[in-house]
């Protein structure tokens, strides 16, 4: 069987950590602040994980060796 090609749009937003966990970045913090609370911002400013069955798919479309 050939070798599975990486999913572009997937590579460019998750990152995987040492521990094998994928992580990505919150949505809606690109604009429009104003509009959202401060304690909003600050949560929106941290990463998040993903997990699950969505992980695994993403870890699939990543390569899969982790």
């Amino acid at each position: 069987m050939p070798k599975l090609k990486t999913h572009k749009g997937i590579k460019k937003r998750v990152k995987v950590t040492a521990g094998g966990k994928l992580k990505r970045e919150k949505a809606f913090g690109g604009h429009l602040m104003s509009g959202k609370s401060g304690k909003r911002c600050r949560h929106l400013r941290k990463k998040a994980f993903i997990t699950g069955p969505k992980a695994k798919v993403y870890k699939y479309l990543l390569g899969g060796n982790f």
